[in-house]
């Protein structure tokens, strides 16, 4: 089978089994599959649940240096609507964020590292990671210390980008994607009839002046320079409150997401947040209460492996300006130099979206690029 074959074959397989979170059993058997044709090629590695690692050691190589490269596996919890007949075969999952294009780029790497183990100057290591669009597979595996135990001083990953002209490779040094945290504000008052609604404590009210408040405190902060303009996103999706429409409400939620390129814009608008909250609950005699998740830190790309990317890469696009999207790739980049680049795939189809496809001839400009990658000194 040819090398593209074997990119199309392997991503139309994949696509057909989407499954979430760490709960992959098809798909780890089939990358276990296909790695065991490699087995004389590569140790195979299970650092931490549902992960897989193959390491392909230099036949020459006395420095005991690794590069990584990471491919994630999970899917989405979607319904597919493409009609392709490759279609997903299991109802109400689906890959719908390139992950099956993600993990056929990276055994299509591994044939090749196979085959060419005698030019690698580095050893390598490949490794399959769950959880990306959940519970944070990539921080799982690098507390596993596997980097460590082999060597691994940078990592390189790839994700699919609708947005970008078709075989358009694309990054930037430095911040790349946002952190990424969950927001949840509870609101506690006093029922009352709405007759007599100067004996309840509005709870509703509290939590809809609370959301128009904190919008304007973070937008008066980026018009004054407090905060990057534009580098800071929050916003709330979901509210409830009340049981019935002719009672003051004793509980009101709001839930929204909170997107920031730099931490310290992360922690400054956090705290507007608290401010904010605490100022809408007082006003109603309410009390409040604010969660935020851990989530993801932003992608920050390391400076130098992105130059010398570049120099490999001549044809590599400079994004911008960050973009608000999260990745967990980003845990990668708190304990070793990293580069996330982003691959065009020219259909303007968004992430996520139930018809999302791609042209599987774009995978093919990614597998070049990494052979490309794992090979820089």
């Amino acid at each position: 089978m040819n090398e593209f074959d074997l990119l199309r074959t392997c991503r139309r397989d994949l696509h057909r089994i989407p499954e979430l979170d760490v709960d992959l059993p098809k798909t780890l058997a089939y990358v276990e599959a296909r790695l065991a044709e490699l087995k004389d090629a590569c140790m195979i590695l299970h650092p931490c649940k549902s992960t897989i690692c193959a390491l392909f050691e230099a036949s020459h190589s006395d420095n005991h240096r690794t590069v990584a490269v990471r491919t994630d596996m999970d899917a989405l919890p979607v319904t597919e609507r493409t009609g392709a007949p490759y279609a997903s075969q299991h109802e109400g999952r689906m890959h719908a964020c390139g992950h099956d294009g993600h993990m056929a780029m990276a055994l299509a790497l591994c044939r090749w590292l196979a085959a060419h183990r005698n030019e690698l100057s580095r050893n390598v290591m490949v490794a399959f990671q769950p959880a990306e669009e959940t519970s944070g597979g990539a921080r799982r595996l690098c507390k596993s210390g596997v980097f460590e135990q082999y060597g691994v001083d940078r990592i390189f990953g790839f994700h699919l980008w609708p947005d970008l002209p078709e075989g358009v490779i694309a990054s930037r040094p430095g911040p790349l994607l946002a952190s990424s945290n969950e927001v949840d504000v509870t609101f506690s008052g006093r029922s009352s009839h709405i007759a007599t609604w100067q004996e309840g404590r509005d709870a509703l009210r509290a939590a809809t002046h609370f959301v128009g408040d904190v919008y304007e405190r973070l937008e008066r902060m980026a018009s004054e320079s407090v905060l990057s303009e534009g580098h800071v996103l929050l916003r709330f999706g979901t509210m409830g409150a009340g049981t019935v429409r002719n009672a003051i409400a004793a509980t009101a939620e709001v839930h929204g997401s909170l997107r920031a390129e730099r931490m310290a814009d992360r922690a400054d608008a956090m705290q507007v947040v608290k401010r904010a909250a605490t100022a809408a609950a007082s006003a109603q005699g309410c009390t409040t209460k604010v969660y935020f998740s851990e989530g993801n830190p932003p992608v920050t790309n390391d400076r130098h492996l992105f130059e010398l990317a570049a120099d490999t890469l001549p044809h590599l696009t400079r994004v911008k300006r960050p973009l608000l999207i999260a990745e967990d790739f980003a845990w990668y980049q708190q304990c070793l130099p990293g580069l996330f680049l982003l691959l065009g795939t020219g259909t303007g189809i968004p992430l996520h979206a139930d018809t999302f496809d791609f042209d599987e001839r774009v995978l093919q400009v990614g597998l070049d690029a990494y052979k490309r990658l794992v090979m820089l000194p």
